[in-house]
C-alpha cells in the first residue's frame, strides 16, 4: 500500500526538505511500519486511512512499550507524510490534522566530567594503526562537538591541519569548528601514518575508515567508543552523543556564550542548545543544596 507514494515522499524529504540521512531514514521507517499496521488491519489503500487508524496505531505503540519520544516522532513522521500526500492530491483530507503526540520532557543528557574525559581519551595508547585512528576520532569528537554521523561523513578536504579547523557542511548550513592543538596533532598522525596504510583506494574521500579501508559506519564507531568506555571503567551510560554533550557542557561551564556553542554545534535554533544551560543550573542547584549550611 503506497509504495509509489513512499518513493516520492523520500525524494521530497531529500531534495525539498533537505533532511539528513538519519532523519530521512527515521521518517521512512515510521511511515513503513504504520502502513504495514494499516494493511494488517483492513486498510486496502492509503486513501482509506482515517483518523481512527492513527489513534489506534498510537495506542498499539503504547501497548508494545514504545517510549513517548518514539510516539512523538512517529506522529511527526505521519504528519509530514500525509501533508505531502495532501499537497500531491493523493488524499483530500489529512487524517493526522487533529492528532498530537504525547508531551515529553526532554531528558538532560549525561556528560562525562573532566577526569572521565581524560580516562576515555587516554585509552587508545598504542602505535598500531587502529589505536592511532581511534585516538584521532575520540579527540576530534571532544575537540569539536560534532555528531557521530558528521564524524563518519567527514572527507579529507573538510580538514585543514595547518590552521587546525574542520569545515562542516550539509544541505542546510555550513560552519567552521576549531580543533585544539592536541587533537590536531593526533589527526596529523592519523593522516600521515595510519590512513595511508588503511586506505588503498585513491578515490576514497572519507577521512575515517574501518580497518579494511571502507567508510566507517555508525555501528562501527559505537562499538569503538563502548569498548574504550568499558576499558576506562566508566560506569555512566555512554551514547554516541556523549562526547558532543560533554563538549557543550564543559564550554558553557567554563564561560562560553550559549550563542557561540549553538553555532559550533550547528543547532538551527538556540532552544536546542538551552538544554545545556538547564544542565548547568541543575548542577549548581544540587551543589548549593548540598553545601550551603542554611540550605539543608
Amino acid at each position: 500500500m503506497g509504495n509509489g507514494c513512499l518513493e516520492l515522499f523520500r525524494n521530497y524529504l531529500a531534495t525539498t526538505k533537505k533532511c539528513s540521512k538519519n532523519t530521512l531514514d527515521a521518517y521512512l521507517r515510521d511511515v513503513n511500519q504504520f502502513i504495514l499496521y494499516c494493511s494488517q488491519n483492513g486498510a486496502k489503500s492509503i486513501e482509506k486511512v482515517n483518523e481512527n487508524y492513527i489513534i489506534k496505531y498510537i495506542e498499539y505503540l503504547t501497548f508494545i512499550g514504545k517510549s513517548d519520544a518514539t510516539k512523538t516522532r512517529t506522529v511527526a513522521s505521519l504528519h509530514s507524510y500525509f501533508n505531502f500526500l495532501l499537497s500531491q492530491g493523493v488524499i483530500s483530507t489529512d487524517p493526522t490534522k487533529d492528532i498530537k503526540g504525547p508531551k515529553t520532557t526532554r531528558k538532560i543528557p549525561d556528560v562525562l566530567d573532566a577526569k572521565e574525559i581524560m580516562q576515555l581519551l587516554s585509552q587508545p595508547d598504542g602505535n598500531d594503526y587502529k589505536s592511532i585512528r581511534d585516538k584521532a576520532m575520540l579527540e576530534l569528537l571532544y575537540a569539536t562537538g560534532i555528531k557521530v554521523s558528521e564524524l563518519i561523513e567527514l572527507s579529507i578536504s573538510d580538514i585543514n591541519l595547518q590552521i587546525g579547523i574542520i569545515h562542516m557542511h550539509n544541505s542546510k548550513h555550513e560552519r567552521i569548528v576549531p580543533v585544539y592543538p592536541a587533537a590536531n596533532r593526533h589527526l596529523m598522525e592519523y593522516c600521515s601514518v595510519a590512513r595511508p596504510a588503511l586506505v588503498q583506494n585513491s578515490d576514497e574521500e572519507h577521512l575515517f575508515t574501518n580497518m579494511n579501508g571502507q567508510p566507517m559506519s555508525r555501528q562501527g564507531f559505537w562499538k569503538i567508543i563502548k569498548h574504550y568506555a568499558d576499558k576506562a571503567g566508566i560506569k555512566k551510560d555512554i551514547t554516541p552523543h556523549t562526547l558532543r554533550h560533554s563538549f557543550a557542557a564543559h564550554l558553557l561551564e567554563n564561560g562560553a556564550q550559549l550563542k557561540d556553542i549553538k553555532d559550533m554545534l550547528g543547532h538551527s535554533d538556540i532552544s536546542s542548545t538551552q538544554i545545556y544551560a538547564q544542565m548547568l543550573k541543575s548542577k549548581y542547584v544540587q551543589s548549593y543544596a548540598k553545601f550551603h549550611p542554611l540550605a539543608k
